[in-house]
């Protein structure tokens, strides 16, 4: 199977009332173990790089070993996902490399850093849109701020300094005409995102809720969604790490997003931790190993197995082969014809 169109993975997800799950990458083995527990699962998926994973891997290399996983795994729908672009060039390229699908994050400056204003965003992911959609690309844009730092992005401070305006969501999505939506409810990047459990007082999910019934046919995205697992923050300490205690977005909590309109859900951290724990284990447990394959293996089926959980978590599983992909052409003569559009006056 080729890589297919993440908006017909995500209207597929919501026919079948599940989200997907879209894992973030900097090298082989990630690709390795997202598409593992695929294949485990029977998941479609998606696989975001960021403009750090682009610059860290390079482009070419992330493209053909991401390439390479579609081939591998025909039977899986995969879809390639540029992760908080951050100006019309940047997602340009991506689109020109071979991404099918791009968000542009004009919540932030180009600077990755600085809040935008609303016109400012709306200006420059109507732009990406057209671009985007004339050649079949799905395009995932950001309405609000998250909260923290990851891979050098994001406006730092707490998760509830710039969350999302439900009006100001709807009249994003209809002058947009974006695909999906990724909305600030309280999350953050990073591990660090709360001090305690979080509740209503700093995950916003009646905000969620109520963009949700106004924007039935955009998908809404969850940035900042891994749960960072306290038993995968034990296993780093317990191995020479020192990560304060921290908590993440609980699964039922996303869970919930599900039944009300989530359709993508990004985790990255709880990939890092699985990762970290386990080649931090053998370093402890076995110091004289120095083949790479020892150490690289652990932790390739460490995230394989956060992976899979979250698939099964998520309810994509079993999903995989439940439609054929759709061509290219025929991405491009929906986005014409209006049959994909999502503005709210068009789809009411």
């Amino acid at each position: 199977m080729p890589l297919v169109s993440m908006r017909q993975l995500l209207d597929e997800a919501a026919k079948g009332g599940y989200g997907v799950g879209a894992f973030n990458v900097n090298d082989m083995e990630q690709i390795q173990a997202i598409m593992g527990a695929a294949v485990e699962t029977n998941s479609p998926v998606v696989i975001q790089a960021s403009r750090g994973a682009r610059q860290f891997a390079q482009d070419r290399y992330l493209y053909h070993l991401i390439l390479a996983a579609a081939e591998l795994h025909p039977e899986i729908p995969l879809a390639m996902h540029l992760d908080h672009g951050n100006s019309f060039e940047t997602c340009k390229s991506a689109i020109e490399l071979g991404f099918t699908s791009v968000m542009m994050d004009g919540s932030l400056k180009p600077d990755g850093k600085t809040p935008s204003t609303f016109e400012e965003n709306v200006e420059v992911t109507r732009k990406v849109v057209d671009f985007a959609h004339e050649r079949g690309i799905t395009v995932e844009g950001e309405i609000g701020v998250l909260g923290g730092v990851e891979d050098g992005h994001g406006a730092g401070g707490s998760g509830l300094d710039h969350v999302t305006d439900p009006d100001q969501a709807v009249e994003f999505a209809e002058r947009t005409g974006v695909d999906a939506l990724a909305i600030a409810i309280g999350t953050s990047h990073g591990a660090y995102k709360f001090t305690k459990k979080p509740d209503g007082s700093v995950l916003k999910m009646d905000i969620l809720i109520a963009i949700h019934k106004h924007l039935p046919k955009t998908h809404l995205v969850m940035h900042g969604s891994s749960s960072v697992p306290k038993d995968l923050q034990d296993i780093i300490n317990k191995y020479g790490g020192n990560l304060k205690p921290t908590w993440g977005v609980p699964v039922e909590e996303i869970q919930l997003g599900i039944r009300n309109g989530v359709r993508k859900i990004n985790v990255d951290t709880d990939n890092r931790l699985a990762i970290t724990g386990a080649i931090r284990k053998v370093f402890a447990e076995t110091p004289e190993k120095f083949d790479p394959r020892d150490y690289l293996k652990p932790a390739r089926e460490a995230m394989q197995k956060v992976v899979a959980e979250r698939m099964t978590q998520f309810g994509q599983a079993g999903h995989a082969a439940d439609y054929a992909p759709l061509g290219i052409d025929a991405i491009i003569e929906g986005y014409k014809s209006g049959k994909l559009d999502t503005r709210p006056s068009k789809t009411k």
